[in-house]
């Protein structure tokens, strides 16, 4: 297939495809994962350009247990590759209950994750003094580097009634382990992220002009989803909230002359040239019947990001 990446900005891509992740390793592979419409399993597919993704072969890599834990609602993994292994961090709920959502972590150390075996290393270990991380409702993981050490930032609910997600921070000790107590992040603070639920979650980094860019989404699954963006520092201590700068605004959201409703959870990759570019879904109906999660209607579109005279990103659908 020979089409540009002009051919699929901002339409779909890859269809039925939510929380896409692509991975660019250190060889130019491209690598693509997403949640799949039946949440049951992890799939990869791998091209040598970012538009081939589209038709690459999709491999199943694993699928949900039977039983117990890692049983139900498979959604948003992650591909990293971090001290010579391939990584898949990924959020399950257990075969008895699905909403008993929690942070795993897969491991394989082939040379080629596709064909390669993967072993399951279960949770996510936090801190041995953390009393709070990975208790409750905890999903969305993603992980980035800075000055040598690994972030992991993840989405949990809290509260007593109303659950509210957060993001929160922590720096790791291992690909599987963590080796400081969370930080909160962002809650939910402004209008725009309290429709339907009170969420902030699916996490995304990129780095530029020495500071660090976070996105984030928004909202319920709906038309209302949308994304958010911190920004720090790089040479900032990362595990001090005041280091962070929260938009007051959402930095992409729906719009209806183009029949992009909910765009949300996205990745960051570069293109063959260097290009940067946003990996998010989005929808193309503004009304969905039923409970938008269970709707399969989100598919992987590509934005190629364009950057403000101070550094900043801008997404812009034109």
């Amino acid at each position: 297939m020979n089409s540009s990446k002009e051919d699929f900005c901002n339409t779909p891509w890859i269809l039925q495809r939510a929380d896409p992740y692509v991975y660019r390793h250190t060889d130019r592979t491209y690598y693509f994962t997403a949640s799949v419409p039946a949440y049951d399993r992890i799939i990869l597919r791998r091209s040598q350009t970012l538009t081939g993704l589209a038709d690459a072969e999709e491999t199943t890599i694993w699928k949900k247990h039977e039983s117990g834990h890692m049983g139900n609602h498979i959604w948003a993994p992650e591909l990293h590759f971090l001290e010579g292994k391939w990584y898949i961090y990924f959020a399950a709920g257990d075969a008895e209950d699905k909403w008993a959502i929690r942070p795993y972590v897969l491991e394989c150390a082939d040379a080629d994750p596709v064909t390669g075996t993967w072993t399951e290393k279960g949770k996510m270990g936090c801190a041995e003094e953390d009393e709070f991380s990975f208790r409750s409702f905890s999903l969305d993981a993603t992980v980035f580097e800075n000055h040598g050490e690994h972030y992991y930032v993840w989405a949990e609910k809290v509260g007593v009634g109303k659950m509210i997600s957060n993001l929160y921070i922590a720096r790791m000790e291992s690909p599987c382990k963590l080796a400081t107590v969370q930080v909160l992040l962002t809650t939910p603070d402004y209008d725009w992220e309290r429709v339907d639920f009170w969420v902030n979650e699916g996490p995304a980094v990129i780095k530029r002009n020495g500071r660090i860019f976070l996105t984030y989404s928004a909202s319920g699954t709906g038309a209302c989803y949308c994304m958010g963006m911190l920004t720090a520092d790089e040479n900032a201590d990362l595990l001090d909230p005041a280091s962070w700068k929260k938009e007051r605004y959402p930095v992409l959201k729906s719009d209806p002359s183009l029949g992009i409703y909910g765009p949300g959870h996205n990745s960051f990759t570069v293109d063959e040239e260097g290009n940067d570019i946003c990996v998010y879904h989005a929808r193309q109906e503004a009304v969905i019947e039923g409970d938008p999660l269970y709707n399969p209607n989100r598919h992987a579109m590509l934005m190629k990001l364009e950057w403000e005279e101070d550094g900043r990103p801008v997404f812009r659908y034109r």
